[in-house]
């Protein structure tokens, strides 16, 4: 099967972006609102089998698949296109200058030859795009160009779950930059729609909890950690007899006895602050940057009761939860009240629908 790798230009109108992750499936399709905004559609998360999805790979095919058709009923949409994206640590991303003015097919040579030297693999196994990203900051006669290119078995394992689940994927994009599309959008709610402010992207995941720093929509700096709300679901379990999955259920539902406060939300909800801590200090230690004028916290724990709190209080940085949809209108089938509890784990879902209004 010879995918077309559109990272960067779908030609698809109606879409729905999917988002599976190694807790959960997430859905969101958002249409025009007929101005220059978004309405949410609807939008659906649907929690996955323990070790369904490991470390961004498929291991379970026929659970995630299954998931996935679940999660695509419950949307009760007729939309079958969707976008779906791979994990960053399966992409390699690399910007390269080349000369202005040239032809597609010229273009796409020059890529080619230039990624063989970035690519560890042989080119008939990977997936391979481009995108121009605009003129060279340092030539007028050169651009910058984007290349991304990912295994082809990573790629079509993912396209295998949303098909076997009767979907027809038509973008596949990195989740890193679907996530940042979603950003944009949190962005303009801060004060001077954060121009030139430094923000602290944190997001807080099952399994890792990824940061990232930004200005002015500029990357400065990248860090993961291997801390997320899994941990959090197993002492759960633990604690009160359940599986896994009844744990990950019912913690989403802040349903759970009254001991779970004191004896196992708090302690993880300060954890994580200290996590965030440590790594702005990894921040402040390998730049020149001294200061963060703001977090958003993004990710599942994001939502967990008193962890904004816990966080600018162990920081002291302004912190604020991440709702890409804040500014949306939102369709009559779509609860306010539940959107907001969901929205922090639903950016690169977001940003994946997003790719409907690409130009």
């Amino acid at each position: 099967m010879q995918l077309d790798l559109s990272i960067f230009n779908p030609k698809a109108r109606s879409l729905i972006g999917v988002d599976i992750s190694s807790s959960s499936v997430k859905m969101v399709e958002l249409a025009s609102d007929g101005k220059s905004g978004y309405r949410v559609e609807r939008y659906t998360i649907e929690v996955l089998p323990r070790d369904a999805v490991a470390d961004g790979n498929i291991v379970n095919l026929e659970a995630a698949a299954e998931a996935v058709r679940r999660a695509w009923k419950k949307m009760a949409t007729s939309t079958r296109q969707v976008a779906i994206a791979l994990a960053g640590s399966h992409v390699i991303t690399k910007k390269i200058i080349v000369a202005a003015g040239q032809r597609e097919e010229e273009l796409e040579v020059q890529v080619e030859s230039e990624a063989n030297q970035y690519i560890p693999f042989a080119l008939e196994e990977v997936n391979l795009d481009f995108q121009v990203v605009g003129p060279a900051p340092s030539s007028p006669d050169e651009i910058e160009v984007l290349i991304a290119a990912s295994r082809k078995e990573k790629v079509e394992d993912r396209v295998a779950v949303v098909e076997s689940a009767g979907l027809k994927p038509v973008v596949v994009d990195v989740e890193s930059y679907a996530v940042l599309s979603a950003f944009e959008l949190i962005e303009k709610q801060l004060p001077d729609g954060g121009k030139g402010q430094i923000i602290a992207l944190v997001d807080v995941g099952a399994g890792v909890m990824n940061l990232t720093v930004l200005r002015n929509g500029q990357q400065l700096y990248v860090r993961e950690q291997a801390f997320g709300g899994n941990q959090l679901t197993q002492d759960i379990a633990r604690l009160f007899g359940m599986t896994f999955e009844e744990a990950e259920s019912e913690k989403r539902r802040n349903n759970l006895p009254d001991n779970y406060e004191a004896d196992l939300l708090q302690p993880f909800v300060e954890s994580m602050a200290l996590e965030v801590s440590r790594a702005l200090q990894f921040f402040f230690t390998s730049t020149q940057f001294n200061q963060v004028n703001h977090i958003v916290l993004a990710g599942g724990c994001a939502v967990l009761p008193g962890a904004d709190e816990a966080v600018a209080s162990r920081t002291q940085i302004n912190t604020i939860i991440a709702n890409p949809f804040a500014d949306m209108v939102l369709s009559g089938g779509v609860r306010a009240k539940n959107l907001l509890a969901d929205a922090s784990s639903l950016m690169a879902a977001c940003g994946l629908a997003l790719r409907r209004f690409d130009e």
